[in-house]
C-alpha cells in the first residue's frame, strides 16, 4: 500500500452532519490539524470526531486503512468506519456494573468475592468499587502469553491466575492500572445480570443509542491494524484475536458516529445512565502522583481523568496492537472528541489539541441571567455569616434541578462546600463537596422564629462575628470585641 506519509497519500477530509453549525474557517482549521497529525504520526488512517450539545458536529478522516476487515480492499476512511477501540471497552463495562449498582444487584463496597465466590482470597477481597477505580493493587497484565497478540481463553482458564500473588499493592492505596481487574469485572456484570458483558453492554447501551456498528469483533468496513516501522515507510499487519475472559479490558470495535454518542453518555447528558451515577464515574478514586509532582491524571469509577491547568476533563484511552483510540469530554462544557488510529504507536496529543481548537474558535455563549424564584426558606439563609472571626458568604443556587446553597469564604479564607435539601431531615441541608461533603447544615431559629444561626457539623456560623447571642459553644468573653485583650 501507499507508504502513509508520501506525497501521494489524501489529505484530510470533512464528513460532518451538521456542517453548519461550525464556521467554514472551523472546519478548516481542525480538517488541517487531522492532516497534519497524519502525516507527523506517519498514521495509515486517522479518524476524528467533535461533539457539542449532543451532537457530533465535525468529523474528518485522513489516510487509507489498509486492508478492509472483511472486503479485502484499501480505501479512505469515513465516519461509519470501523476501529478496535482498545480500553475505551472499559467504560462500557464500568457502566454496565453501575447500572447493576443502581438496582442494587451490586455495591460498590462489596467484596468480589460476594458475586465470584470461586474467588475466596487474592483477588476476591478487593471491592467492586477499587477495581473500577484502579485502586485495587490487582497486576496489571495476565501471567503467560502477550494477551493482547494472543487469543485468550475463557474465565475458567483466568481464575487460577487471580489468587493472592495477582494482588501487587495493598487494595485502595495507589493506582494501578490493572486490565485483568476489568477482566474480573465483565464476568461480574455477567454473573449479576444471569448473562455475559457483551449482551448487557448491547441490550442496556448499543441498542438504545442507536450503536448499531459497534461490535466485538470487525464487521466491515473496517481498518486493518498495522505497525509502522519506525525507521522506514513500511507497515506491518497486526494481529487480531478474541481475547476471552479479557476482552472487557480492550474487545469492542466502533466508529466516530457511534462514539460520538457515547460520547454524549460520557458528559453525563444520556438517558441511559443517571446524571448523579455519571458525577460518580467522575470523581477521583485514584491518582496518579507517583512521582509527587501533583497529579494530572487519574481514575474515576471506570474513567480516565485529566486535570489541565485545573479543568477536569473524563473519558479513556485506547490501544490495542495495530489500533489507539481516544474518547475525551469537558465536564463543564459536556464538548467532546473522539479520535481513531490503525497504527500501534498511534497519535501524541491529537484529541486534546482538536478539542481546544474547538473551544478556542467558537467558545459556547454564555446562558442569559434571568431571576427565578427562590423560597423563602433560603432567602432566609442567604447572606454573610461568621465562623468565628472568619467571613463567609452563603449564596443561594441551583444544583442540577435542585434549589441549593454554596458556602463560601470571604478574601480567599474558610472552607465551602454546596448543599442540598437533606432527605429524611426536615429543614436540613447536606453538603456536595469539599470538607463539608456529607455534613449537615442545620438552621436554628430563635424565639420569633427567625434563623438565630447555623450548626454546621458542630460548628455556629452566626450573623455577627462570635455573636454572643447564639450560644457560641465555650461562650464569648463577656466584655466583647476590645482593644486590650
Amino acid at each position: 500500500m501507499t507508504p502513509a506519509s508520501s506525497p501521494s497519500s489524501p489529505g484530510a477530509s470533512s464528513w460532518s452532519g451538521n456542517p453548519q453549525s461550525l464556521l467554514p474557517g472551523t472546519h478548516r482549521r481542525l480538517d488541517h490539524l487531522l492532516a497534519a497529525e497524519q502525516v507527523a504520526s506517519r498514521l495509515p488512517s486517522v479518524v476524528a470526531g467533535l461533539v457539542r450539545d449532543g451532537a457530533l458536529v465535525w468529523s474528518g478522516g485522513a489516510g487509507t486503512t489498509g486492508l478492509d476487515g472483511g472486503a479485502g480492499g484499501a480505501g479512505r476512511p469515513g465516519p461509519d468506519t470501523q476501529y478496535r477501540t482498545g480500553s475505551i471497552t472499559k467504560t462500557f463495562v464500568a457502566a454496565a456494573v453501575l447500572r447493576a449498582v443502581e438496582d442494587e444487584l451490586v455495591g460498590l463496597e462489596d467484596p468480589v468475592r460476594a458475586h465470584l465466590p470461586e474467588l475466596a482470597g487474592g483477588v476476591g477481597r478487593v471491592t467492586v468499587g477499587q477495581l473500577l477505580g484502579q485502586a485495587g493493587g490487582v497486576q496489571a497484565e495476565t501471567d503467560g502469553p502477550w494477551w493482547e497478540r494472543t487469543s485468550g481463553g475463557d474465565w475458567d482458564s483466568l481464575v487460577p491466575l487471580l489468587g493472592e500473588s495477582a494482588v501487587r499493592h495493598r487494595p485502595g492505596t495507589r493506582f494501578h492500572y490493572s486490565n485483568v481487574g476489568f477482566g474480573v469485572l465483565g464476568e461480574l456484570v455477567g454473573r449479576v445480570r444471569q448473562g455475559t458483558w457483551r449482551d448487557v453492554v448491547r441490550t442496556q447501551f448499543l441498542e438504545p443509542l442507536g450503536m448499531d456498528r459497534t461490535t466485538m469483533r470487525p464487521v466491515s468496513p473496517a481498518a486493518r491494524g498495522l505497525a509502522v516501522h519506525p525507521w522506514a515507510d513500511v507497515v506491518l499487519p497486526e494481529p487480531e484475536h478474541d481475547a476471552g475472559a479479557m476482552a472487557p479490558a480492550g474487545q469492542i470495535w466502533s466508529t466516530v458516529l457511534d462514539l460520538a454518542r457515547w460520547a454524549g453518555v460520557v458528559a453525563g447528558r444520556s438517558q441511559v445512565l443517571r446524571r448523579s451515577t455519571v458525577e460518580e464515574m467522575w470523581r477521583p478514586q485514584s491518582v496518579d502522583d507517583a512521582r509527587g509532582a501533583g497529579w494530572a491524571a487519574g481514575y474515576g469509577l471506570g474513567l480516565q481523568l485529566w486535570n489541565v491547568a485545573g479543568r477536569r476533563y473524563a473519558g479513556h484511552s485506547g490501544s490495542m496492537p495495530g489500533f489507539v483510540a481516544m474518547l475525551r469530554v469537558d465536564v463543564e462544557t459536556g464538548d467532546g472528541v473522539v479520535a481513531l488510529t490503525n497504527s500501534t504507536t498511534g497519535f501524541g496529543d491529537l484529541a486534546h489539541r482538536l478539542l481546544q481548537t474547538l473551544a478556542e474558535a467558537e467558545p459556547h455563549t454564555p446562558q442569559a441571567w434571568v431571576p427565578r424564584d427562590v423560597p423563602a426558606d433560603v432567602l432566609a439563609l442567604v447572606g454573610p455569616w461568621y465562623w468565628g472571626p472568619a467571613p463567609l458568604s452563603l449564596r443561594a443556587v441551583r444544583v442540577g434541578a435542585q434549589d441549593g446553597l454554596e458556602l463560601a469564604g470571604l478574601a480567599g479564607r474558610g472552607r465551602g462546600s454546596r448543599f442540598v435539601r437533606a432527605e429524611g431531615v426536615p429543614g436540613a441541608w447536606r453538603g456536595l463537596d469539599e470538607y463539608y461533603g456529607g455534613e449537615l447544615l442545620r438552621p436554628v431559629l430563635a424565639a420569633d422564629g427567625s434563623v438565630s444561626h447555623l450548626d454546621l457539623a458542630s460548628f455556629r456560623l452566626t450573623r455577627t462575628p462570635y455573636d454572643p447571642g447564639a450560644d457560641v459553644p465555650g461562650g464569648v468573653d463577656e466584655r466583647g470585641w476590645t482593644a486590650a485583650p
